[in-house]
């Protein structure tokens, strides 16, 4: 509780006034404002004398305020830390900063549960909202090759009348999974600090492509005589 200094002063003598006045500097502002106060209410001192020690202890009064608040505040947050070594109080988990991005989490079940193509552009999306263009559109190149290369190697394979293009359909999108993982991601964003990107629109997304090309191909197969 702060200490009522005008009801202090209104007990001291004249002399005991002037101590504090003449001695400003051994006192807290707002017992050496009273004390003027104090004076002036008498009729002892006029409040013309002391304009300039006025303003002189009210700029020292908010400095002292403000260190005061910065102590107070800093023995809270010690305190706070010490009952939280304790277990007393709850740690609280800091906000995540940075860019919103597909973590690299989800950009491995995309390319598992849809296709390597839905994993490469979440990773190519990264890129261009940390606006490295030029990596974003390495990433969209090495689709495309990685989707032909694909295309004449299963060619290959079955020219060869080998059967192993039935089960490279399975292990097809584990080579750019390792890719966009241990190489695009540590090499052009690394340990860029990020919060995660909502993914429902593009599970939506995907979903719906999945689903118009079903449809698709229902209606490109002949129909079966019965």
């Amino acid at each position: 509780m702060a200490e009522d200094y005008a009801a202090k002063m209104s007990r001291k003598t004249q002399a005991e006034l002037l101590l504090y006045v003449q001695n400003y500097t051994e006192y807290r502002e707002e017992a050496v404002l009273a004390a003027l106060d104090e004076l002036e209410a008498r009729g002892l001192e006029p409040a013309a004398a002391h304009t300039e020690l006025r303003a002189t202890l009210r700029t020292s009064q908010q400095e002292t305020d403000r260190r005061e608040a910065q102590a107070r505040q800093e023995q809270a947050e010690q305190e706070l830390a010490r009952r939280q070594l304790r277990g007393e109080e709850p740690v609280a988990a800091e906000a995540p900063t940075g860019p919103a991005l597909y973590s690299p989490g989800t950009i491995t079940i995309f390319s598992v549960l849809f296709s390597m193509v839905a994993g490469g552009i979440m990773l190519a999306l990264n890129l261009r909202t940390l606006r490295r263009t030029g990596p974003a559109l390495l990433v969209l190149l090495f689709i495309v090759v990685y989707l032909i290369g694909g295309v004449f190697l299963v060619y290959w394979l079955r020219q060869q009348n080998t059967q192993l293009e039935s089960w490279i359909g399975s292990l097809f999108n584990l080579p750019a999974i390792l890719v966009y993982n241990l190489y695009f991601w540590p090499r052009y964003i690394g340990g860029q600090p990020y919060r995660s990107r909502e993914w429902l629109g593009p599970l939506l997304i995907c979903g719906l492509v999945i689903l118009g090309f079903y449809f698709w191909l229902r209606q490109m197969m002949p129909a079966v005589p019965v």
